[in-house]
């Protein structure tokens, strides 16, 4: 099937005249039968990827989704553009069932959008045999990784779907994954040579600010009160902080609503339609609130709590200025927050991982470098010249010329891996140091020429330089290899061009 097909369908479904040209390049790849994994930020048009080849391929797309209100929402809006589609789940009692069964038998139904606890259920696999499948679709696909920010389980469950339909193709999609989350979902599902798609996670209209949780209520006011006519979202830690800080709002006589997972389905249905059609402005919400919205005027987002890791906050942040129009993003931060949330973590499952997801977004809100190079870097993709568009570069601190530190470490790393050596950052700074550790000397790391070449800075201070380099994307962690360090394709034109690198010193009153 040729392309000019999907575009015809773009238009006469959607109103729209052309794709973009991330959205062309997975349909095709759709229309070739091959297995596929788009990474595509929020607002990027993931939908589009599967619903056009849906509709114009024969037979029925399944569509794998985390959460009833998005399949809703996604049915509602394939409904208004002419679009037969529909769901299975637990709020339908067996008649309404009944009747959509026999429509997908018949043929009458393009989508059909199911939890992934259903796709694995004993009563549908029978109903799947049945069906002229034509696509798999599996949404926020991040949820099948235990590296990803929101693990479900019984995502872990779906690839039984690649073995048992391999004859179909099968779409992985999701917002937010680091390369380490991206290898597990294509391991996970069992696709075999996928074609995978990243699209650029920069979203340049958004501008990045971290401020002091200080008085922050207060600031979260005058923001609102100098910008009274837009819509905007207050991210909360937990339920009773988003009714407390929707109250003080109104207090204010600002329109502001709570929303948060303790409330009754209907209640989350009518805030969310409200906040969707502007009859309320501002909404106060954990994280159950966003996935799916709709909503292309959001002017600002705000979170009041420092978030758990990069993913979520770039997932949140992103329902932002979805229309491309300049919007703010505001994170309130207070070193108490990470406090919480590594007590919250030390007994959970993969304690490990979501330390080290929490430590990175301790840095990026402590970061004295261009966020947006911080934020980029996490996801592996690298912004050579400052953003200017984020509270760092529009108030910078004084910087240095770093060139010589960097090739030092960045050398180090290098070398270690020429002799097949890894080593993680308090390692790397001990080798820079020139250390006289048993372990150094054991396992030959004094016997590299950049030895000791550090020995002029404290441990502090090249812990210090090494987060930065981290954050410019020259340096990577690999979290599933015990955290070892890792030079990345952005730091050749270092050691091998000169290419100048600026870096921040500590302030001494800085801890």
């Amino acid at each position: 099937m040729n392309l000019t097909i999907a575009q015809q369908a773009l238009k006469d479904y959607f109103g729209y005249s052309a794709f973009r040209p991330t959205q062309e390049k997975v349909i095709q790849a759709i229309y070739d039968k091959k297995d596929t994994l788009v990474i595509m930020p929020t607002g990027g048009g993931k939908s589009m990827c599967f619903q056009i080849p849906a509709v114009t391929m024969s037979g029925v797309c399944i569509v794998i989704s985390p959460l009833i209100a998005l399949m809703k929402d996604q049915v509602e809006g394939l409904r208004l553009n002419g679009i037969a589609a529909t769901f299975l789940n637990s709020t339908q009692n067996y008649q309404a069932q009944s009747v959509i069964e026999a429509d997908l038998l018949a043929g009458k139904i393009k989508l059909l959008y199911i939890s992934p606890e259903k796709a694995v259920s004993s009563s549908f696999i029978p109903l799947l045999n049945q069906l002229n499948v034509n696509l798999i679709a599996i949404d926020e696909a991040h949820c099948i990784s235990s590296w990803g920010h929101d693990f479900r389980p019984e995502y872990t469950k779906l690839a039984f779907l690649k073995r048992q339909f391999s004859h179909i193709p099968c779409v992985a999609l999701t917002a937010t994954a680091d390369k380490i989350t991206r290898r597990d979902i294509v391991k996970q599902l069992g696709f075999e040579d996928p074609t995978i798609f990243i699209d650029s996670f920069d979203r340049p209209n958004l501008s990045l600010s971290v401020l002091p949780a200080r008085k922050r209520l207060d600031s979260i006011i005058n923001f609102i009160k100098r910008r009274p006519s837009e819509s905007g979202i207050v991210y909360c830690m937990s339920r009773k902080s988003t009714e407390s800080v929707a109250e003080k709002l109104r207090a204010k006589n600002i329109k502001a609503e709570a929303y948060h997972a303790g409330f009754s389905a209907e209640k989350r249905s009518r805030i969310q339609e409200d906040f969707i059609n502007d009859k309320i402005p501002i909404i106060c919400a954990t994280v159950a609130f966003g996935m799916g919205i709709d909503k292309s005027n959001i002017r600002w987002v705000m979170h009041y709590n420092l978030p758990k890791n990069i993913e979520s906050y770039y997932q949140e942040i992103g329902r932002a200025g979805r229309d491309g129009i300049k919007s703010d993003t505001i994170l309130f931060y207070t070193y108490q927050d990470a406090v919480f949330w590594r007590q919250m973590i030390e007994d959970s499952e993969y304690k490990q991982v979501k330390l080290a997801k929490l430590e990175r977004m301790k840095e990026f809100a402590e970061a004295l470098i261009c966020r947006r190079k911080v934020l980029l870097s996490y996801f592996g993709e690298h912004l050579k010249e400052n953003c200017g568009n984020c509270d760092v570069c529009l108030d910078p601190p004084k910087e240095f010329d770093g060139t010589v530190i960097a090739q030092k470490a960045l050398s180090a790393i290098s070398r270690l891996a020429r002799m097949n050596k890894v080593v993680g950052t308090n390692l790397l700074v001990d080798i820079l140091r020139g250390s006289k550790k048993q372990d150094i000397t054991r396992y030959g790391y004094d016997k590299i020429k950049t030895y000791g070449a550090g020995g002029n800075h404290s441990q502090s201070e090249w812990l210090y330089f090494i987060q930065q380099l981290v954050n410019l994307g020259l340096i990577e962690i690999v979290y599933d290899e015990n955290n070892i360090l890792r030079a990345t394709e952005a730091s050749r034109p270092i050691l091998f061009e000169k290419q100048p690198v600026k870096l921040v010193k500590r302030d001494s009153n800085q801890t």
